[in-house]
């Protein structure tokens, strides 16, 4: 169980590093009097974006195998990566 949370966290915490997200808390952040509505504001929306994650892909592994789901996730990055390449 741990060594799972530990993946997640790690997994989650680089892929949003410098992402969209992160920047756009900062300029909320920069333009706030108090930081901690923003960071509550900004740590609950995770959560909750988490949390349909989580649902989803529970949902989603009881009709498609865990192979497939993979392999749609991947095909997915690749064409969104194309499509922010081609602008």
């Amino acid at each position: 169980m741990w060594k799972i949370i530990f993946t997640t966290f790690w997994v989650v915490f680089l892929a949003e590093l410098g992402d969209k997200t992160q920047l756009s808390t900062m300029l909320l952040a920069s333009k706030s009097k108090s930081s901690l509505p923003v960071f509550m504001g900004a740590a609950s929306a995770l959560v909750l974006s988490s949390l349909i994650g989580v649902i989803c892909g529970d949902i989603l592994h009881k009709y498609i195998p865990a192979q497939y789901i993979q392999i749609g996730a991947g095909i997915s990055f690749i064409l969104i990566g194309i499509l922010l390449l081609i602008g």
